[in-house]
């Protein structure tokens, strides 16, 4: 897709001057033009579109399951180790606690 951009009354660019050279008329905002937003827009979601249908490679529904047990084996074991070392210091505390009262 080729974005074309043409002059539309009123709209203005980052860096040009506020300064008009016609007598009596105001300062122009420095914004940007609804339809260069618009092209800008749609020009986003058309590469998205792009990238996840033609460069994004899916996995399979077996490799899928696979990552999926991987992880969940994973997060238990680390699950048990924070837990282990959890009890380990509950223990030491309360046995310094009781040294002194």
């Amino acid at each position: 897709m080729v974005v074309k951009t043409t002059f539309i009354y009123g709209c203005s660019s980052v860096g040009r001057t506020t300064v008009s050279k016609t007598v009596g008329r105001e300062f122009e905002p420095l914004r940007p033009c609804k339809q260069e937003i618009i092209m800008k827009l749609l020009l986003y979601f058309e590469e998205a579109y792009k990238e996840l249908v033609e460069k994004v490679t899916w996995p399979t529904w077996k490799e899928l399951q696979s990552s999926s047990i991987i992880v969940m084996v994973a997060s238990l074991i680390i699950a048990l180790i924070i837990s282990a070392m959890d009890a380990t210091f509950k223990n030491i505390m309360e046995f310094i606690y009781n040294m002194f009262y």
